[in-house]
């Protein structure tokens, strides 16, 4: 068994190096086709703008508002908070201002925490009874085992948050209330308002029927992933691989306390977390977007027949009980990746920018690092009034921001097929080799959970390490005596690993994944320093 490993992690690390080799030549070649039809201006070096040497942005002109923010969601009410606190005057409009209830946006990795402590937001998960999370727990076929995030390096305090998400929504809507440059409405955004291919602000309807409409330099739209303003902004491409049934465990104690719980199910898997000191929640993945009819008991039958037999043993009755007790929930599961489409005056963020199957419970994480970026990218400027000049500049964003995005997306996507179960037998071998791969300890668990954390955003260490899994796959088969079938079987593994992560890759953007330095938006400079 010693030599399996040995020679699955050797094998692995020779295909990974392949692998990288060859997505270097596509970036390359996309490199030098993408440059034929740059600005020869947009050199590697790029000098500041023109704006700024015409002194376009050295006055300020007088405006009631800096940013208008639209949802006051995770990303919206974070970035409302972090804006306001740099001096910016910030109007945020929310449809609805009262407490979210939904059954995702509930787990923040290590990684998110940590921007939330940069953000000056730690506070929020205060007076919330969130929960601490330190680790995974992964069930398959009566076998369990336990990956604990990389915290050594951390301050004590530093591990992962799992919470009410309307709570902790309305923590940082309140934090962000307090300030007195930050203005939150209730309202529902019907359009942006564009002069000339450039977004001067939105028209709005009050919640008592006015409609009107506010101006700023800046809207940025953050109205989550049922998005209705995404179109004008970019080019989605929104796929929903499958739905989530939601359902709360009450008074349950789980296997490993302050872990998140993931059960490699028959035909896709099943999540348990704790979401507060007396509550656990389960999200039960259905692939496609039809589920059982939960008015006329097609659901509850479904949890108990097909679900039910494959929860841990120490936690089926607390499951059955609270299929029984009804309140079931739906939520689709959609993935989109980002492909911004470039507007001056207008940015997107969080869910209506980018999503990812929420199975790592990623994405969080990714906005909260997105805002750390745009706050970073924006306080050198003294106004925002040249659009043009600031979308040019603000391109830099969506190439920085991929080191973090692209790993955590790309992560989600590949682990969510791998975990689904297949009656195809590559398929099988791949689910089977990835849960040993990460049994074995080492690097071999503390890589993949460090990326699935947000703790190590290298898209390259991704790569690697799925490959690995891949071949290790492929080590078992062949080794001590390979056969014909099992060649055959472990080279449609291969090409099945392949087929799981490229178009992913692809999607992302290996350019901007993998050599962000070649891209000529990577160095930007802000049209005037303070």
């Amino acid at each position: 068994m010693a030599d399996q490993y040995t020679w699955g992690l050797i094998l692995g690390a020779v295909v990974g190096l392949v692998a990288l080799y060859n997505l270097g030549l596509l970036a390359v070649y996309s490199f030098v086709m993408k440059n034929k039809s740059d600005e020869d201006a947009d050199s590697l070096r790029n000098k500041s703008s023109p704006a700024a040497v015409n002194g376009e942005w050295g006055s300020n002109t007088v405006g009631e508002t800096d940013v208008i923010i639209v949802g006051a969601g995770v990303a919206g009410a974070a970035l409302a908070h972090t804006l306001g606190k740099d001096g910016r005057r910030v109007h945020v409009i929310e449809r609805d201002l009262t407490e979210p209830d939904r059954i995702v946006g509930e787990l923040l990795q290590p990684g998110g925490y940590l921007k939330l402590i940069e953000l000056g937001l730690a506070d929020c998960l205060e007076k919330i009874d969130a929960q601490r999370v330190v680790g995974y727990a992964i069930f398959k076929d009566g076998r369990d085992t336990q990956l604990s995030y990389p915290l050594e390096k951390f301050h004590s305090d530093v591990a992962g948050r799992s919470f009410h998400n309307g709570r902790f929504i309305q923590r940082m809507r309140e934090k962000a209330a307090t300030l007195s440059n930050v203005r939150l409405e209730q309202g529902t955004v019907t359009s942006l308002l564009e002069e000339k291919g450039t977004i001067k602000g939105v028209q709005y309807k009050t919640k008592d029927g006015q409609e009107l409409t506010a101006y700023a330099p800046l809207t940025i739209v953050c109205d989550g992933c049922f998005s209705n303003l995404r179109r004008s902004l970019c080019n989605p491409k929104v796929e929903v691989p499958s739905c989530f049934v939601g359902l709360i465990l009450e008074n349950c104690q789980l296997p490993y306390a302050n872990n998140g719980h993931v059960i490699l199910a028959n035909p896709s898997p099943i999540l348990f977390y704790q979401i507060s000191s007396t509550e656990v929640r389960c999200l039960v993945d259905v692939p496609g977007q039809k589920v059982p009819s939960i008015s006329n008991g097609e659901m509850a039958n479904y949890l108990k027949t097909a679900v039910a037999p494959q929860v841990p043993p120490q936690i089926y009755d607390s499951f059955v009980a609270a299929v029984d007790k009804g309140n079931i929930r739906t939520m689709p599961n959609r993935s989109m990746p980002a492909d911004p489409q470039p507007t001056p005056g207008a940015l997107l963020m969080g869910d209506a920018f980018n999503m990812r199957h929420p199975l790592t419970g990623g994405g969080m994480t990714v906005a909260l690092s997105d805002i750390v970026l745009l706050r970073d990218l924006l306080r050198p400027l003294r106004n925002l009034n040249n659009a043009p000049a600031l979308s040019k500049y603000l391109e830099s964003f969506y190439t920085l921001r991929k080191p973090v995005s692209s790993t955590i997306n790309t992560l989600a996507g590949a682990l969510y097929r791998v975990f689904c179960a297949s009656p195809d037998e590559a398929k099988r071998e791949m689910r089977d080799a990835c849960f040993d791969y990460l049994s074995l300890g080492g690097s071999c668990s503390s890589g993949p959970i460090s990326l699935l954390s947000g703790l190590n955003p290298r898209p390259l260490s991704l790569v690697v390490h799925f490959f690995a899994v891949a071949v290790y796959a492929v080590g078992r088969l062949l080794l001590p005596y390979p056969s014909p079938y099992r060649i055959w079987i472990g080279a449609r593994i291969i090409s099945g690993a392949s087929g799981i992560i490229f178009p992913i890759i692809k999607a992302e953007g290996v350019r901007q994944m993998f050599f962000p330095v070649t891209v000529p938006a990577y160095y930007r400079a802000p049209p005037v320093k303070c």
